[in-house]
């Protein structure tokens, strides 16, 4: 069975291209979008992935449309040649959605990792939701993360019988990662002083642009809180973000603005840090599964289950509702602790696993796999 991975989210992906390698009767072939090329090449060298194809499409501030069309050029021919079993993409990317695509035009089934997470808006978070429910639809195959995204996906009239409940392979990574005794330093690291409060901070996402300077006002305000926490934010470098975190943050005691850091150190940083406080996606998952509290700076999340759950808190944008839950989770060690030791839901380590068991149950007709419970503890470190 020859297996062809295409890897927008090298995190994410990395645990079931090993997965897939323990396999002697599978052929795995990797082939990178290279998207981001720094942070790709250094994610592959930290996970020891060699890719078969790089399609290097990056170019400077490019647009969604010309993403899609360079993914759909480039893999045309790679997929002609490589004339896979199945294509294996990954999440809520707008390359995975045109990778999608492109096999779908060769006629060739798709398998979606991390399948069926959904907003109640189709333009919160832009573009991804829609890009997942696009790959959703494209896809033959869904392995979702949580009974949730199953229930999303059946809805959406998926065959229950295609969609198997995996757990993310983002919390494999995460903690195949945390274990290890390697992890380099971040930057300025030195400059804290570990004995107070830190907060990691992750801000970037489109939606949240008009609403940049008000974010940032909110984190000089929690830096001025009685308790003296300090920020240590990888600042994103979009036009959008870096000059408004320099103008609002740049000076202001205890707080940290770095370049953007590789996977590794930021698993370094959320290790140590107090809670986090983000807008991205998968730090909603992986915080969690070592006991740290989410703040999320949104109105929506494709993540409900960490809400129910109580590992995550919806902050939104507004100067005033990040400060006060900031303050909370500062100031309040029962609420800290409700949160910290709260049951993660979203995985237990070993969704490659299970990915791959189900494909080979599928194609090769080897027994199923157990899906992942419904509700489930993530392993805490």
């Amino acid at each position: 069975m020859t297996v062809f991975g295409t890897r927008p989210d090298t995190i994410k992906m990395a645990p079931v291209v090993h997965a897939l390698a323990a396999h002697a009767e599978i052929e795995a072939i990797v082939c990178v979008t290279a998207q981001h090329r720094e942070m790709l090449d250094d994610l592959l060298e930290l996970f020891t992935i060699r890719p078969d194809y790089d399609l290097d499409v990056m170019t400077e501030d490019q647009t969604l449309t010309e993403v899609t069309t360079r993914v759909l050029r480039g893999m045309e021919p790679v997929l002609e040649e490589a004339k896979p079993d199945v294509v294996l993409v990954h999440g809520d990317t707008t390359t995975s959605t045109s990778a999608a695509l492109a096999a779908f035009y060769c006629h060739i089934p798709v398998g979606h990792v991390e399948a069926g997470l959904r907003t109640s808006d189709r333009w919160m978070p832009f573009p991804e939701e829609m890009n997942r429910r696009l790959t959703g639809t494209i896809a033959s195959y869904h392995f979702a993360p949580t009974s949730l995204a199953r229930d999303h996906l059946v809805r959406e009239h998926v065959d229950a019988k295609d969609i198997i409940i995996t757990g993310n392979t983002v919390i494999d990574a995460f903690l195949d990662t945390a274990r290890r005794s390697d992890l380099p330093e971040p930057p300025r690291w030195k400059e804290l002083n570990h004995k107070r409060p830190i907060v990691a901070v992750t801000a970037h996402r489109r939606e949240n642009h008009p609403h940049m300077r008000e974010m940032c006002e909110a984190m000089r305000e929690i830096a001025e809180l009685p308790s003296k926490p300090q920020l240590y934010w990888p600042v994103h470098p979009s036009p959008h973000v870096r000059p408004i975190a320099y103008e609002v943050l740049g000076g202001v005691p205890g707080v940290v603005l770095v370049d953007p850091i590789d996977y590794a150190r930021m698993v370094a940083v959320i290790k140590e840090c107090t809670f986090v406080l983000t807008d991205s996606g998968g730090l909603q998952e992986e915080a969690p599964c070592i006991g740290k509290p989410v703040l999320v700076m949104r109105d929506e999340t494709e993540r409900p289950e960490g809400l129910e759950a109580g590992t995550l808190e919806l902050v939104g944008h507004r100067r005033e509702r990040i400060v006060e839950s900031a303050r909370r989770l500062l100031e309040d060690r029962a609420a800290y602790e409700r949160m910290a030791k709260a049951a993660n839901p979203y995985g237990d380590g070993h969704a490659a696993a299970r990915i791959v068991a189900w494909l080979l149950a599928r194609l090769r007709g080897a027994p199923e796999p157990e899906p992942f419970g419904a509700v489930s503890s993530g392993p805490k470190e």
